[in-house]
């Protein structure tokens, strides 16, 4: 099978371009091929970017699927740009990396907004579907790294409300079996771990794994919300503290059946992930 992947440098298009490489060919779309080349992702690397249109339809020529990875809920050009550039080349199916907040009405925050307006448009898109749905990646603590290895610490907002948070791995399989298996056109999967952990849960395990102490500080809003500005624009940085919210308020603990129906077992628990990442923690 001829597959097309966006995101193939980041943390989940990685992991599938990876386990698709074997037996499929792989056309990776991205800015920097040179990068795609320095961190040996598998397949072909094809300039594209997803800001202009004219450099989509002829990364695309040629293949039959594709794996839609966006980033910028600033930007929501980009996936009107390539699921028409996925039309015009041929593509028959289309995956499309969501998120699980869409199916939760209380989510009102610009990022979950995207989302669902991004959904709606592969839905419309007259192309074959499926929609991968994950809850946050447990790789999303590795931003923890720097502060654990440097003085034992790990700063969060809301510090013991749980999050299903589902392993990157996880999402990947399920990602290479919607581009590959007719089975999974027309589905949407909600892709969680197999129970949920707060990030005081995750600190506790961490410290484990490490065989070191490691703790838990709590910040507060402003505190957080001054974090996130300082690394995103203020409507990214807004929308992730109504979403540290609602996770207070538990919206974010439902276990789903997802990664079992997509991939055939069970999810992978946080400290099974840790164990396999200990070494970015100064193991």
């Amino acid at each position: 099978m001829r597959i097309a992947l966006t995101g193939a440098t980041g943390t989940v298009g990685s992991q599938v371009a990876r386990l698709l490489a074997p037996h499929h060919h792989l056309r990776c779309l991205t800015r920097s091929p040179e990068r795609a080349t320095r961190l040996g992702v598998p397949g072909l690397a094809v300039e594209a970017d997803l800001d202009d249109p004219a450099s989509l339809p002829r990364a695309l020529t040629g293949t039959d699927t594709l794996l839609m990875v966006t980033f910028d809920p600033l930007r929501d050009a980009h996936d009107a740009h390539l699921l028409a550039a996925a039309r015009s080349s041929g593509i028959r199916h289309v995956v499309k990396l969501s998120a699980l907040a869409v199916t939760d009405p209380r989510a009102q925050d610009l990022i979950t907004r995207w989302q669902r307006a991004c959904e709606e448009r592969v839905r419309a898109s007259g192309m074959s579907w499926t929609l991968l749905r994950p809850r946050a990646f447990m790789s999303n603590c590795l931003s923890w790294a720097g502060t654990v290895r440097d003085g034992g610490v790990v700063r969060t907002l809301h510090g013991g409300s749980p999050n299903t948070c589902v392993a990157p791995e996880d999402v990947a399989a399920a990602a290479a079996r919607a581009l590959t298996s007719p089975k999974c056109a027309g589905r949407t999967y909600a892709l969680t771990g197999p129970e949920p952990v707060s990030a005081r849960e995750q600190v506790a395990q961490l410290a484990e794994v490490l065989g070191r102490p490691v703790r838990h500080e709590e910040l507060t809003e402003t505190q957080a919300l001054d974090a996130w500005r300082s690394r995103y624009p203020a409507e990214l940085a807004q929308a992730l503290l109504e979403s540290a919210d609602r996770q207070a308020r538990g919206a974010k603990s439902e276990v789903c059946g997802g990664v079992r129906e997509a991939i055939g077992r069970e999810p992978g628990t946080f400290r099974a992930w840790m164990r396999r990442h200990a070494s970015a923690f100064g193991a």
